[in-house]
């Protein structure tokens, strides 16, 4: 089985976000694309981040009627901060017979080699790129032989430009999944 496992905050899941996660299982080759809910990121840790179970739940309904797209809540069993390559050999171990695919933003791609063991996941895992609204230099990993740059479709809005536009009081019922929006209303959750 390959999986794809699209790390985020989802603090909220967009379309932005469920586009891609379409796009990957559509498109890439893989048979499932698991929504991994990331509990703190420790490139973010500055900034409050909702409530897990709440990022969890806007992902579970965000995927609910989406062929082999899962909210995965993994993460939520480690020490935080987590870095990608715990999630990763816990996965390993749990699912021997799969193998494991990161889907991250180009954003991303160009800071990974920061990440704890950074090299050891360039080195041992298939790791497709999105693009992003903004153009960052490609050359740098078009050598790399686990590192494919997919043409998907661009990410073109932000979870943090959604937060703020919902505190201003903005209407962002265009930007979510219909039933995210409904459970942000309901729950109240960035007023």
């Amino acid at each position: 089985m390959e999986v794809g496992l699209y790390f985020g905050t989802f603090d909220p899941v967009h379309n932005g976000h469920i586009n891609i996660a379409k796009f990957f299982v559509k498109n890439s080759g893989l048979d499932e694309v698991w929504c991994v809910v990331t509990p703190q990121n420790p490139f973010k840790s500055n900034r409050e981040i909702s409530d897990d179970y709440e990022r969890l739940n806007m992902v579970s309904l965000a995927v609910k009627n989406l062929p082999n797209v899962i909210a995965c809540d993994i993460e939520f069993k480690l020490k935080k901060p987590n870095y990608t390559i715990n999630t990763l050999k816990l996965l390993e171990n749990k699912y021997p017979k799969t193998n494991f695919t990161l889907i991250v933003g180009e954003d991303n791609i160009h800071s990974i080699e920061k990440w704890k063991n950074g090299i050891d996941i360039i080195n041992n895992y298939k790791i497709y790129v999105y693009p992003r609204t903004i153009t960052y230099p490609k050359t740098k990993f078009k050598a790399r032989n686990g590192i494919m740059l997919i043409n998907a479709p661009k990410l073109d809005v932000s979870s943090s430009e959604i937060r703020t536009l919902l505190k201003s009081g903005e209407n962002v019922r265009s930007m979510l999944p219909e039933s995210v929006w409904k459970y942000i209303r309901e729950k109240k959750i960035y007023n």
